[in-house]
């Protein structure tokens, strides 16, 4: 058994970027939220995907509530979410007391299928605004999704979580909507250990963000508190990684597109597989290469035998319409996210894997075709 391969694990860049910025934290002794590190980063990420303004939080979570929050959603509003996506799109909906009604897929992007979306339209007119997710850094179809949205004047929060450095006809994902995120977890495509980003054209709704993330403390020589706070802020340690990471941001990108290629061309021609497509009008940043098996051999047989071959890869995302959490809560479609679990897989996707490291798994899961 040769030394473990990871899904996606976090990749300081080889020149110590990172670490430049976080000693410049420690000598100014600027190591607590707050500091130049965090206003450069805000600055940097919001200039690199061409958005007006940006917010530094501890996490793309928080900034998917504050985004629920500016768009003033509360109490018994409804919000469609993307069924097929992480539990971090929905929960903060139920943060703000809010009814999630999810989305289904469509095959030719696995995002959130606008027709199924106009049909949410029409049993819900009331809805006060829709999260479209990226999934695995690939972009869902935002020419309809805005078309619908536009059309029934609803607010639209992009969840670009996994699809920082992708692009959409091209312009940045996350920047086509009023609202969009970006998570810089220890999977993504770069990393501050833990954190996240808000941005918007909107500045003063970005401005009202930090206000909240800051605990809403007043402008008072006291300690005053008008409005409900919370403790999102970003630290100024982690954001001197985040500068770092974002100077390596292409070569990530590079690289994971080449693994995504390296995938496609050995495994393509086996009996069943199809990988996530590519479409003209989408340049992913590839974040987990990931296909689909419809044949005899399942993805539970080809994620237990990469596991013991001490590789990881696991499933795609379990709908969040068939989560025992949220099965109570109405969802629109034709079953579309639930095939796509059934039958997805996520291969390994880590920027540090070797030449060897790849033929090592592609080896593995070809195995498996020859002895059925």
């Amino acid at each position: 058994m040769g030394d473990r391969i990871f899904l996606s694990s976090p990749h300081m860049s080889d020149e110590g970027y990172e670490q430049q910025y976080v000693q410049e934290a420690f000598d100014t002794n600027w190591i607590a939220p707050l500091g130049t590190n965090v206003n450069e980063f805000e600055k940097e990420l919001a200039a690199k995907v061409g958005s007006k303004s940006a917010a530094a939080l501890s996490s793309g979570t928080a900034a998917i509530h504050l985004a629920l929050k500016a768009v003033g959603v509360g109490e018994e509003d409804i919000v469609f979410c993307p069924t097929l996506t992480f539990s971090a799109t929905a929960n903060p909906i139920i943060y703000q007391n809010a009814t999630p009604v999810f989305i289904d897929s469509n095959y030719e992007t696995w995002n959130m299928c606008p027709n199924a979306l106009e049909e949410a339209f029409q049993k819900y007119p009331e809805v006060k605004a829709v999260i479209v997710v990226h999934l695995y850094g690939f972009s869902a179809d935002m020419d309809r999704i805005m078309e619908v949205c536009n059309k029934h004047n609803v607010t639209v929060i992009e969840d670009a979580a996994e699809s920082l450095g992708g692009y959409y006809k091209g312009q940045h994902s996350g920047t086509f909507g009023e609202y969009g995120i970006f998570s810089f977890n220890g999977n993504k495509i770069i990393t501050t250990s833990g954190g996240g980003m808000l941005v918007s054209n909107n500045e003063d709704k970005i401005k009202k963000a930090r206000f909240w993330a800051t605990q809403s403390r007043d402008q008072a020589r006291h300690y005053q508190h008008s409005e409900l706070g919370f403790n999102y802020r970003m630290s100024n340690v982690v954001a001197g990684i985040g500068r770092g990471q974002l100077k390596v941001l292409e070569q990530r990108v590079e690289k994971k597109k080449y693994i995504f290629e390296f995938y496609k061309n050995e495994l393509s021609h086996l009996e069943g597989v199809e990988f996530m497509p590519v479409n003209d009008c989408d340049q992913p940043n590839y974040w987990l290469s990931s296909l689909t098996l419809k044949g005899d051999v399942r993805p539970s047989d080809v994620m237990e035998a990469l596991d013991k071959e001490n590789i990881e890869s696991r499933p795609v995302w379990k709908p969040m319409h068939t989560q025992p959490f949220f099965e109570k809560y109405d969802f629109i479609g034709t079953g579309v996210s639930e095939e796509l679990y059934m039958n997805g897989i996520c291969l390994p996707s880590d920027t540090k894997m070797t030449e060897r490291d790849l033929n090592r798994v592609v080896k593995k899961i070809k195995s498996l075709w020859l002895n059925k």
